[in-house]
């Protein structure tokens, strides 16, 4: 059961905004060295404050900072753990790509051993408090994204002897993120998970076969890291977890339902609540969620951000509808299936339908559960 007082909320979203247009031309000028951090800062302090009067306005009960001091939400996090390249695609950074298209997979780089050497999002966590009177929320990448993208080759190519010592350092970095995200006082992580939800894709499958990985015995792997990860993650924080099928400039990186991995991800994983993607006829139907247990409960990402076709309003009631068919009501809530801008140049919509978009989510909740 949804409580109103903590997370999630009914109206929920994912976690990146639209940068204004305006920062992306400062982070190109000081990409070419023509201003310098602290005009860039200033900047992105500004642009992150009406990210949170935009939420406010909308009656949300959280906020994120529109990661707009991010490149990527994987790469922003990755790199600072490490010499590690998250999203390569023919040995270099992948960009957004051409818009309603499948992308190609990203592959990891990994050139040197993870450490976690200080807190990497509690300055984002701090600055959103300060700065409005919702529950910050911090988006941080899943566990096993790097293994998920290079396989125990990436690993071995240079940085490791041992894959296991690997996943020790793993789960040691993201508990001490975790940790300082808490005592700073974080209360609300969502891990955003790039794995499970493309395990059900036949084509993933394929390729990771052919890279010698049995699909099905590598979910269990993962659901057993990412448990290691939970254990160590302070009692009072509330964790869950996003799984995304790819979603870079309107782009994607698989399709396929849930079904292949739905009785060991909500039961065998010890997450709280899911933010599940089910924006397209290509994630399925709602059968799996019968198997959701009765403590947790689902977000379903009913609204795209990867197109600007609004979606109407009673549509997604129905749809809303047909889930409660195998999850109770009670146990649900709504958002975009991802976020606005994966990759800080954003999708194909503009900033007024992306208010339109979650205008529409927080109405949807109203109208459903009178609350948000």
């Amino acid at each position: 059961m949804l409580t109103p007082a903590k997370p999630p909320f009914r109206a929920e979203h994912i976690g990146s905004l639209l940068r204004p247009k305006s920062l992306l031309e400062l982070r190109a000028a000081f990409a070419r060295g023509e201003i310098d951090q602290t005009t860039l800062t200033k900047a992105e302090d500004e642009a992150i404050k009406d990210a949170l009067a935009l939420q406010e306005r909308l009656e949300l009960k959280f906020a994120t900072d529109g990661e707009f001091r991010r490149r990527s939400y994987h790469s922003f996090f990755y790199r600072k753990l490490g010499d590690i390249l998250i999203d390569t695609v023919g040995g270099k950074e992948a960009g957004a790509g051409r818009p309603g298209q499948r992308a190609a997979q990203p592959v990891a780089l990994i050139r040197s051993r993870l450490r976690w050497t200080g807190p990497i999002n509690v300055p984002d966590f701090q600055f959103i408090k300060a700065n409005t009177g919702l529950v910050p929320k911090i988006t941080i990448p899943g566990p096993c994204a790097l293994h998920f993208r290079g396989g125990d080759a990436a690993i071995l190519a240079s940085a490791y002897p041992d894959v296991e010592q690997f996943w020790d350092d793993t789960v040691e970095a993201f508990g001490k993120e975790l940790n300082a995200l808490a005592a700073a006082g974080c209360r609300y992580v969502q891990v955003d998970e790039t794995a499970f939800a493309k395990f059900g894709d036949p084509e993933v499958q394929a390729q990771l076969e052919a890279r010698g990985d049995d699909w099905s015995a590598l979910i269990d792997k993962y659901v057993a890291v990412t448990n290691r990860v939970l254990a160590n993650a302070p009692p009072e924080m509330r964790i869950g977890m996003h799984l995304c099928r790819g979603n870079r400039g309107g782009q994607w990186h698989a399709e396929g339902s849930y079904d292949d991995v739905a009785e060991r991800l909500f039961n065998a994983l010890d997450i709280p609540f899911y933010f599940l993607e089910y924006d397209t006829p290509h994630a399925g139907t709602f059968t799996p969620l019968r198997l959701v247990p009765r403590h947790k409960t689902v977000v379903l990402g009913l609204v795209s951000t990867k197109t600007p076709a609004m979606e109407n309003k009673d549509e997604l009631r129905r749809r809303i509808d047909d889930a409660a068919c195998h999850v109770e009501l009670d146990r649900i809530a709504v958002s975009p299936q991802c976020g606005f801008a994966s990759l800080d140049t954003g999708n194909p919509i503009t900033p007024e339908v992306q208010e339109q978009k979650l205008r529409l989510v927080v109405e949807l909740a109203h109208d459903i559960w009178g609350d948000t």
